[in-house]
């Protein structure tokens, strides 16, 4: 599956992009607690400068993704904007790890992979550490589990990790990269 085929991109413009920013402006007003310190007005400057990032927010928003603003990154001073939905988002569910692992399964091939939809939406996945942070911010994953950035070496050797939350606490697990699961997808985050 090509690039083209996968990512659909579509240019936010017009009554989408103020419906977007209608949609990520209520979001942010409604979770107050997850960006202390920093206004509407900084993350709308923001996204009107990047169109291409506003672009992305879009599909992470079209995907169930249900985006919003969890900090600030301290080095560069961008806003991090992390995948908030209870559950994994329900549009990037059923996808095996990797292109390498998709291309690996014989039959019952899912439609695609993590990796490769992250990449086709301009987002990252979560690393382990950035998905425990998140859970700092709120309980996410109760029902649901999602695809983490695996480390080369335990890649390279087939698997892939997975996390989510359970009895109050975040579980890291392992699978092989080629599985897929109705109940695991991926988070993404994007800085602006």
């Amino acid at each position: 599956m090509g690039r083209s085929a996968m990512a659909k991109t579509k240019t936010v413009q017009g009554k989408q992009w103020d419906e977007l920013l209608a949609t990520l402006k209520a979001r942010f007003e409604k979770n107050v607690a997850r960006h202390a310190g920093i206004t509407w007005a900084a993350v709308q400057t923001r996204l009107e400068a990047n169109a291409a990032k506003l672009n992305s927010l879009g599909e992470m928003e079209q995907t169930g993704g249900e985006p919003d603003v969890i900090g600030q990154d301290k080095d560069t001073g961008q806003l991090v904007f992390v995948d908030c939905s209870a559950e994994s988002p329900s549009g990037r569910r059923s996808l095996c790890y990797d292109h390498e692992a998709l291309h690996a399964r014989k039959e019952n091939k899912p439609k695609s992979s993590a990796i490769f939809m992250a990449n086709a939406m301009g987002i990252e996945m979560l690393t382990e550490e950035q998905y425990r942070q998140l859970q700092t911010v709120g309980k996410f994953d109760q029902k649901t589990s999602s695809w983490v950035k695996t480390p080369a070496n335990i890649r390279a050797l087939g698997g892939a990790i997975f996390c989510d939350r359970r009895y109050e606490t975040v579980f890291m697990y392992h699978n092989g990269a080629e599985s897929y699961y109705a109940a695991r997808g991926f988070r993404g985050m994007l800085k602006v």
